[in-house]
């Protein structure tokens, strides 16, 4: 088991304490909430794994996939025009939940397991 930078940041409080607010800020000043977008919305959908994440939404929550449809077309309309969501509209750090990754981690390890077993060295027999 290798150590990764989140679990040794989220295991430190010190840390923890001094990079949160440092996210927090960061994503404020990232600006996809002021257009109504949610974090999973940015995910490029180009990759395989991602496609497929899509697919399994649309067929496990189809309105979370139309919500993320509706969200990404305002967007689009909203930098179109050079404007942003009046503030009572933006969407806030509660309502920005993961949605979509955990889809993509499923894929990726679904994906993962099949190549382990796809690597099967069979030795002929003599």
């Amino acid at each position: 088991m290798s150590l990764s930078l989140k679990s040794f940041v989220q295991s430190s409080k010190f840390l923890t304490g001094l990079l949160t607010p440092v996210s927090k800020a960061y994503a404020g000043a990232a600006g996809y909430r002021q257009i109504g977008l949610r974090y999973d919305d940015l995910i490029a959908e180009e990759s395989p794994l991602v496609k497929e994440a899509l697919r399994r939404l649309e067929i496990s929550d189809p309105r979370a996939a139309y919500d993320r449809a509706y969200r990404i077309r305002i967007a689009q309309q909203l930098s179109l025009s050079h404007q942003l969501l009046p503030k009572d509209q933006w969407v806030t750090a509660n309502q920005d939940v993961r949605y979509l990754q955990p889809l993509i981690d499923e894929v990726a390890a679904e994906n993962a397991e099949r190549e382990a077993f796809d690597n099967i060295k069979v030795a002929a027999r003599h």
